[in-house]
């Protein structure tokens, strides 16, 4: 059977940290190590309630002010810091826009409730035809829903498929399903593959 959809994740595909230093020098005037800081911020009970949409991103937010013991007013200063080095592939948005009208292109992402904003602001949601954010379904990968979710909005079958993705237990849980899974670990080598399957 032929491929339909093209799905991708977002951070860690789309949008990346290319750059190390400024969560480093972050994590440096925390006094804490880089690894507990980004644990604080994506792995952290409230950042698990968050992706599924039991609490907001602010309310996340918050508690990760509270964890770090600084004041709510240094929230937007630290956060911004935080995410200084993430840069958006433009390049890799271009190629997504290209397959449209040959192929339904469609996001699953595990975010917060913040996200939809974030790529409205930066001006590339009109790359997909559907956005599925797990804050907004209450469902994550690698769970199976999330998935049925957006092969349900593309209208398409497990088997017409694909979703890229930088973690490998999100590839395994959508192989599962009988969508084809391409490990993102390098954009040019990630969009080889989609090619040859295309």
């Amino acid at each position: 059977m032929s491929i339909k959809a093209v799905f991708f994740d977002l951070g860690g595909v789309i949008v990346r940290t290319e750059y190390q230093a400024p969560r480093q020098h972050l994590a440096e005037r925390l006094d804490m190590e880089y690894d507990d800081l980004v644990r604080i911020v994506f792995d952290s009970d409230s950042a698990q309630k968050a992706t599924v949409g039991d609490v907001t991103s602010a309310d996340h937010w918050a508690t990760v002010m509270k964890r770090l013991k600084r004041p709510g007013s240094e929230m937007q200063t630290i956060r911004d810091e935080f995410f200084a080095g993430d840069i958006v592939d433009r390049e890799l948005l271009d190629f997504i826009r290209s397959l449209r009208g040959d192929y339904k292109t469609g996001l699953i992402s595990n975010a917060f409730d913040d996200l939809r904003t974030f790529i409205v602001r930066e001006k590339f949601d009109d790359a997909f035809d559907h956005m599925v954010i797990s804050a907004e379904v209450g469902a994550a990968k690698p769970g199976a829903r999330i998935f049925q979710i957006a092969l349900d909005q593309l209208e398409v079958s497990p088997k017409e498929a694909v979703f890229v993705d930088d973690f490998q237990e999100n590839i395994e849980g959508c192989e599962k399903l009988g969508i084809k899974g391409i490990h993102f670990k390098d954009p040019q080598i990630a969009l080889q593959e989609l090619k040859t399957l295309l």
